[in-house]
């Protein structure tokens, strides 16, 4: 595909509607994700899992993006073609994650600071040359009594910049993901006050480093409730309250927003997404970037067995299709039965 420019490439991957696949878990995550159906977590099933993926026929026109995980990047399939290619080959984009997970914050254990910038000029060099069009880089802000600090914030909104400013200098699209974390019994009103603060340091930091903000994708989570509120809040709120501190926070020119599905279940991703696709009102495009939500019902039908691949490629084609539906405010309930 002759995207030549950030811009170009950003606009691609949320064109018509299109979202993102994250499959980029680490080998622990997909481990446990392994486990729950009773799976061996080796490389060769890892890889068989992740093309069985790739080759559904419902990445073409529903999927503009895939982030990667650094041993997914390099393989094959069983047939040798590089895994990159059968994503190209679906009229997707390939992607990375870079960051390298979390370390607790020195002076407040309860907070984490995400690593990985040490050496990321040099790994996106190599990225970018193996076929990597964008990548991704997730902070974590946790809610809890006294948390999350100013300073928690800030330095994390900080890391995000300066990975964005790498990312661009190596010609890929940089993908920022704030994800304020669902877990705790907190209110929605709590989240979006948080959500806020966090929008605000992001941009405010993407600004003083002189980002490319055409040539750059936002995953954030949904201002929802806590996990383990009391009250969990509709999915009308839900819309409602995540685009108010949205539009108070994110410039007209970002080119899209790529949801993060964060503990959500998979047909309720989907409700969320469509209803603020209903109310409108926003110039970006406003998408996915789900998981979970696209990858369970697959794994669920797979079961690491041949003969199954089929059934779980056509649930992973019907979620990606439902998601493609939400984003540009056409889905309906009825339609997850059909």
């Amino acid at each position: 595909m002759s995207l030549n420019s950030l811009e170009e490439i950003a606009q691609f991957i949320v064109a018509e509607g299109k979202g993102i696949l994250a499959a980029d878990e680490s080998n622990p995550t997909c481990g446990k994700r392994f486990d729950s159906i009773g799976v061996e977590s080796t490389e060769e099933n890892r890889r068989d899992y992740r093309e069985m993926l790739f080759r559904s026929l419902g990445m073409k026109n529903n999927i503009g993006g895939v982030i990667l995980f650094d041993e997914t990047i390099r393989q094959r399939a069983k047939d040798g073609t590089p895994l990159i290619e059968l994503i190209n080959n679906q009229g997707a984009l390939p992607g990375i994650k870079v960051d390298k997970g979390l370390e607790p914050l020195q002076e407040s254990p309860e907070e984490s600071l995400t690593q990985g910038l040490e050496g990321l000029d040099e790994r996106c060099r190599e990225y970018e040359k193996i076929g990597a069009r964008f990548a991704k880089w997730r902070a974590v802000i946790r809610i809890g009594e006294s948390i999350p600090s100013q300073s928690c914030i800030d330095k994390n909104m900080q890391a995000l910049a300066d990975y964005a400013k790498i990312v661009q200098k190596n010609k890929m699209v940089p993908i920022v993901e704030p994800e304020v974390l669902m877990d705790g019994d907190h209110s929605i009103e709590r989240c979006f006050e948080v959500s806020r603060s966090t929008l605000s340091s992001l941009f405010n930091c993407l600004d003083k480093n002189s980002i490319n903000i055409k040539g750059t994708l936002l995953k954030p989570s949904m201002v929802t409730s806590g996990s383990k509120a009391g009250i969990k809040a509709d999915i009308d709120e839900v819309a409602e309250l995540t685009l108010k501190c949205l539009k108070e926070n994110v410039p007209n020119n970002l080119p899209g927003i790529t949801f993060l599905s964060g503990g959500q279940s998979d047909v309720e991703a989907t409700a969320h997404l469509d209803a603020m696709n209903k109310i409108g009102g926003f110039e970006w495009k406003l998408s996915f970037s789900y998981g979970r939500a696209l990858q369970q019902p697959a794994l669920k039908a797979w079961l690491g067995k041949e003969e199954n691949i089929k059934d779980a490629q056509r649930a992973l084609s019907h979620r990606a299709l439902m998601n493609r539906k939400a984003a540009q405010g056409l889905w309906d309930l009825s339609l997850e039965s059909n």
